[in-house]
């Protein structure tokens, strides 16, 4: 029946058309099904990423996709790249397994357009977006991950063009016992620890062990995720990988109006990286990145006023070693930020938000050089009910950045909820500044024979991005949620930064490239506009009193048209159709989760090295869990790619095939 099941499964999404067919006939069938108790999971969650105040996703005008922390331990993933892959309508462009390194991309963007939070400060990388998907944070220390699909630079600035990845924390988001509310005792006292311990295939070695702990006034918690791997055997070198991050958080109330929570962390990854960034076949890099993270939080709220004072420090170190015979890269990137924000609210109708934001960005390196840039921009944001089901918040943010001038970044956020419906609309101007890497690539090698060359002349993108949706939620009783959502989006842009191939007579710096290579220039692409449609399900169902359906989909259409006669890298890399899913089934003391997605794209190919990207693929991965000791300790067995279908999502950078594994797990909470 499995065999069956997974069959028909796999025909099905292999179809788009049939993909949402089977989708909606799945969750029909879930919307009979008879639910007995209370569910703990809604589908309206309260969220804080569109206008850094406090509102359930259905007022924010906005296509919020929100995921529990927990998921990561019941979902058959290994990393936070890994969970955010199945999350509907985000792309993911993974260069290797298991967290060695993915570009995350929503909307049809590249993947610098996508702005990556830690519980409210930025950690998009000065020296490239590569290194985004690089969170420093222990998956056991996540409360919830928000995802926010398109344009938010009036109140984040650059790189949220595509959308913002917030990840919350459990700590900074406690509600800490303020003194004189003993009636929320029992909320103020929590205690969880958990532990995986993974074994599989290839030398697999993976663990991941966390606690939390909550009296009163002190959160505190921490947590260690730890993957490694002897690897698949590549063309050149084994795929390899040791990827580890630790974090350690606090969070204490000094009175019932102020609290200051800190956060420190290391994430090193050390993997082997062969035609991660060119498709040379002399290419069998090896690469290094080591990132400490440390943040602080000052909170004062009193009545209807709030203020918030958060400082921030990043320092990455990056080696990469294109071969054996080659001299490391090593760059040394540094992120300096502070973020004070103020909140009113006026009426029950009315907020209003303002702040200012500092960073300085600066990086020394071997290979690029030692460059600084200094950025200052204060903001503002209404949220103005009106009614009892209108919510309008409009925006702006004037960024100003050295050496570069200043920017004036506005945007509208509408809202209609009535009963069962929600109608959105969305507009807004968005930029992004070059990285370091996309500046100054290989400026500094003695020669360069091919690969990707930076441009100091390149201009920020400026884009204009405008989107409509609704929603429709489908709810008999508390234990029988459905959410439908479909949203029209178009972004319009100018001066995308993007790779070109160019011959070496084309280049506009010489000194150091070969004359016989040909190269891929960092330019301002005169003129890109993307196209698309989303269409979202989620649903949460209880069967029985221990049997319950957990169900996330999302289908995405994209088109995206450019002015330039020569094809751009990551324009052309992103998918054309993607649809991804998780599914999770709870039975007594089993169960069962997938998750999975097909993509249709661009084909490529580079003969030097065999390698392609095919038209299109589906991967599926599984798990089943048995647990025991009244659930505190559970066996399972998964695996990964379990069709061992053969792909990359970038040209030669090769993913594994079918990936067996099981392991352990303990879970106590009080």
């Amino acid at each position: 029946m499995m065999t069956t099941f997974l069959s028909l499964l796999i025909r099905a999404l292999k179809s788009p058309a049939i993909f949402v067919f089977t989708s909606l006939g799945l969750i029909s069938l879930l919307g009979l099904l008879h639910p007995l108790y209370a569910q703990d999971i809604s589908l309206d969650p309260v969220t804080v990423t569109s206008s850094l105040v406090e509102k359930r996703a259905s007022e924010t005008g906005r296509n919020i996709a929100v995921i529990k922390g927990e998921y990561f331990q019941n979902l058959p993933v290994h990393s936070i790249d890994d969970l955010l892959r199945y999350v509907p309508g985000v792309e993911i462009q993974a260069r290797g397994p298991m967290g060695s390194q993915s570009d995350i991309v929503l909307r049809g963007g590249t993947f610098q357009q996508v702005l990556i939070i830690l519980d409210g400060l930025r950690l998009n990388d000065p020296n490239t977006g590569h290194f985004n998907a690089y969170i420093p944070i222990s998956p056991a220390e996540i409360e919830r991950i928000e995802v926010l699909k398109g344009a938010s630079s009036a109140i984040y600035g650059s790189d949220a063009v595509g959308g913002v990845i917030h990840v919350i924390s459990k700590t900074f988001a406690a509600r800490l016992q303020s003194g004189n509310d003993a009636e929320n005792a029992a909320e103020t006292t929590k205690t969880s620890i958990n532990a995986a311990l993974t074994g599989g295939e290839y030398g697999l070695r993976n663990a991941n062990v966390g606690a939390f702990v909550q009296r009163n006034k002190l959160a505190v918690s921490g947590g260690f995720l730890s993957n490694n791997a002897s690897g698949v055997q590549q063309r050149g070198i084994k795929g390899y990988f040791h990827n580890n991050t630790a974090s350690l958080s606090l969070n204490y109330a000094l009175s019932p109006n102020l609290n200051v929570a800190v956060r420190s962390s290391y994430d090193h990854r050390d993997f082997a990286a062969q035609n991660f960034y060119t498709a040379l076949k002399s290419d069998t890099a090896s690469e290094k990145v080591k990132t400490s993270w440390n943040q602080v939080k000052i909170g004062y709220r009193k009545a209807k006023t709030a203020i918030t004072l958060d400082g921030g420090y990043k320092f990455v170190r990056d080696q990469y070693m294109f071969n054996p015979h080659s001299i490391a890269n090593d760059s040394k990137s540094q992120l300096w930020q502070g973020l004070l924000t103020w909140q009113q609210t006026f009426t029950q109708s009315t907020n209003l938000i303002a702040g200012l934001n500092y960073q300085n960005r600066n990086i020394a390196s071997n290979d690029r050089g030692d460059h600084s840039l200094s950025q200052l921009a204060p903001f503002i944001s209404l949220v103005q009910n009106i009614g009892s089901d209108f919510t309008v918040t409009p925006s702006v943010r004037l960024d100003w950045r050295e050496s570069i001038g200043s920017e004036l970044v506005p945007q509208i956020n509408l809202s209609y909820k009535k009963e069962n419906w929600q109608l959105r609309g969305s507009a807004g101007k968005t930029i992004r500044d070059a990285d370091f890497t996309e500046r100054f690539n290989n400026f500094q090698k003695a020669l360069v024979t091919g690969g990707n060359v930076g441009n100091p002349a390149l201009k920020a993108e400026r884009s204009f991005s405008y989107e409509a949706g609704a929603d429709w939620f489908l709810t008999n009783s508390s234990n029988n949620q459905l959410k439908v959502s479909g949203t029209f989006f178009q972004r319009l842009q100018n001066d995308l930064i993007d790779y070109v191939s160019t011959p070496y007579a084309q280049m506009p710096r010489k000194e150091n490239l070969s004359p016989t290579g040909t190269f891929g220039l960092a330019l301002n692409i005169a003129e890109v506009n993307t196209t698309g449609f989303e269409l979202d399900f989620q649903t949460v169902n209880t069967i029985s009193a221990n049997q319950k359906v957990i169900f996330n989909a999302g289908l995405t259409w994209l088109n995206s048209e450019s002015s330039n006669v020569e094809p751009s890298f990551y324009v052309s890399s992103h998918a054309k159709f993607l649809g991804n899913f998780s599914a999770i089934y709870q039975i007594s003391a089993f169960s069962f989760s997938v998750n999975g997605l097909y993509k249709n794209r661009s084909e490529r190919a580079a003969s030097a090295i065999e390698a392609n990207i095919s038209k299109d693929y589906f991967l599926l991965n599984a798990k089943a869990e048995y647990a025991f000791l009244n659930r505190s300790l559970a066996v399972f067995v998964q695996a990964d790619n379990a069709f061992d279908v053969q792909y990359s999502d970038l040209l030669g950078s090769k993913m594994p095939g079918r990936w067996a594994m099981g392991g352990l797990r303990f879970n106590f909470a009080k």
